[in-house]
């Protein structure tokens, strides 16, 4: 298929998207009795990424718009595949993202006994029958979609031979893969999902929630049209690889329930991003393959991931709104999303000073032992932030950027002869008086101070402008921190895009890089994991769950501005 690449761009003012329609009219036709019903029925084999966030919040958001219900449904039909670490982690996200569904959690599993006896029910009406055959020999009878499928030797049982099979097949009288139940429906079907699909399969797994009960389990198409039936669900909504699978959803739907009610598949085109992979398998492989420390990793695009980075609910539900649905496949640019972080953490986030990779600073001429507190604003975008104070004293650290002592002429930074002003406190000047080591490094600048040019203090030298201002920290105030400076986990806009191409070849080598010895001022000291600052002029950063109380380790969530396009031109 193919697929639109851009940013989408925030709308003023949103019409209804096709599925709005879809639910608007039939409201005013009073199908279902007006109601709206959605479900978010995820797998439980996996953690949740960016892509199901999406169909989170719009399962969710449509429920809340049509003062409906959304439940959420675990799709457990695999407990090969299947964990309860998974179905927690699920709930986890869905109500970190600010949704909670209605009632209690369904499983399918819930339905098994019910699934069965209507699996009963349609061998009894002749639309159902246990083939023998391996799974090779049913994909080979099915040939292609240009030419028609070739009945299976064992599709005209009787059904007394069906009825028997199928209970030895429950019982576990058969290896894995020597029978299955399958639909009768048509082996010259157009649609290649209708030439008798698989109702069931056996599988010798202990399942998570009914243990060793069942042994055969029901495929996806017998379990999804039947489990929105007996929900009550009224719009079971999916991504558009499901369309073809529609037709199944409403013969099995058409041949075991004849009420008014009836549940509708309406399918929207996924939202991909790019610099990313979203197949849950590929995602498992750079866990397991050990190319990131977990699913949780703050480079991965699952929501735990993103949690771990800093990004917030409130961002990713702008993400979602922005991005909106579509028929067409659509690739959205990363950008975007960082844009949406940066747009609620510019307005949520508090302000502090950080010094990643520092330089010592002396200010001769201030007086040893001194300490002194000036005042900096918390969040100039909050008026009702306040204000924090802030340790000054003779001996600051400052970014090793922000100096250089053969400076070109454009750099307003701190260089021999130049003045800077240091946030919320003074104007300096650097002298000559340059300390290195014995590689040649610079390891402290000397500078003199002006007493009279301190932020706020009326003095008129307070007023004196200087075309520079740096962030600082005192050396007798500052705490340390391990910081992790993460970045896009890809190089390739489409990794997993090249034909012959393995995608972990685009792995970005620079993805993560980890910083010792930075300097932040003592604000941070209380702070926990989860807590998000914007750090000045370097960008917006979180606590990450490995701190403790004597080491305190900090994400990056994403810069101030969008250096990954600029890096890449």
């Amino acid at each position: 298929m193919e697929k639109d690449r851009h940013i989408v761009e925030p709308e003023e003012e949103k019409s209804l998207n096709f599925i709005e329609q879809i639910i608007e009219k039939e409201i005013a036709e009073g199908k279902n009795g007006g109601k709206v019903h959605t479900r978010f029925p995820p797998e439980p084999n996996g953690y949740l990424h960016i892509g199901h966030a999406t169909s989170i919040c719009l399962n969710f958001g449509l429920a809340a718009k049509y003062n409906g219900k959304c439940n959420l449904r675990f799709d457990d039909t695999n407990p090969s595949k299947e964990d309860v670490e998974f179905t927690d982690a699920i709930q986890e996200d869905i109500k970190w993202l600010g949704f909670q569904w209605d009632g209690e959690v369904h499983y399918a599993s819930d339905y098994f006994q019910q699934l069965y006896d209507w699996a009963e029910q349609m061998i009894r009406d002749g639309k159902a029958y246990v083939d023998d055959q391996t799974a090779e020999e049913i994909s080979a009878g099915r040939k292609t979609i240009t030419e028609p499928g070739v009945n299976s030797p064992y599709r005209n049982r009787s059904v007394e031979e069906n009825m028997e099979l199928f209970h030895r097949m429950k019982a576990g009288e058969f290896k894995e893969g020597s029978h299955v139940l399958r639909a009768k429906i048509d082996m010259a079907a157009p649609n290649m999902l209708m030439r008798d699909p698989i109702m069931y399969r056996i599988i010798y797994c202990s399942h998570h929630r009914t243990g060793d009960k069942w042994c055969i389990y029901p495929m996806y198409d017998f379990t999804h049209g039947q489990s929105d039936y007996l929900e009550g669900i009224t719009h079971s909504i999916c991504t558009l690889e499901f369309e073809i699978h529609r037709p199944l959803y409403n013969w099995f739907l058409d041949e075991l329930t004849s009420t008014e009610y009836r549940p509708r598949q309406i399918e929207f085109a996924r939202r991909n991003l790019n610099y990313t992979v979203m197949s849950k398998r590929r995602l498992l492989e750079l866990v397991q393959k050990k190319y990131v420390s977990g699913w949780d990793d703050p480079r991965m695009p699952t929501i735990c991931g993103l949690r771990r980075r800093g990004y917030t609910p409130e961002s990713i539900r702008m993400f979602a709104e922005k991005v909106g649905v579509a028929r067409r496949e659509i690739v959205v640019d990363m950008a975007l999303l960082e844009y949406c972080v940066r747009e609620h953490l510019n307005k949520t986030a508090p302000r502090v000073m950080a010094v990643l990779e520092p330089i010592k600073v002396v200010l001769d001429n201030y007086p040893e032992g001194k300490i002194e507190m000036v005042e900096i604003e918390n969040n100039p975008e909050d008026p009702t932030a306040g204000i924090r104070q802030v340790a000054f004293s003779r001996e600051l650290f400052i970014e090793r950027d922000d100096f250089m002592e053969n400076a070109p002429k454009k750099f307003f930074r701190l260089t021999p002869g130049q003045e800077v002003r240091l946030k919320g406190a003074y104007i300096i000047r650097c002298t000559d008086h340059i300390e290195k080591d014995e590689a040649g490094n610079v390891t402290v600048v000397h500078c003199i101070y002006d007493a009279e040019s301190r932020s706020g203090s009326g003095h008129e030298a307070a007023n004196r402008k200087v075309k520079g201002t740096l962030h600082w920290v005192a050396a007798d105030d500052a705490i340390e921190a391990e910081v992790r400076l993460y970045d896009r986990l890809f190089k390739d806009e489409d990794p997993a895009g090249h034909k012959d191409v393995d995608f972990k070849e685009f792995i970005n080598e620079n993805s993560l890089r980890v910083l010792t010895g930075c300097k932040l001022e003592s604000s941070l000291k209380d702070s926990r994991p989860g807590d998000r600052f914007q750090f000045q002029r370097l960008g917006y950063f979180c606590v990450d769950p490995d701190s403790k109380d004597d080491k305190l380790v900090i994400n990056r969530t994403v810069s101030l501005k969008d250096t990954w396009q600029k890096m890449n031109k």
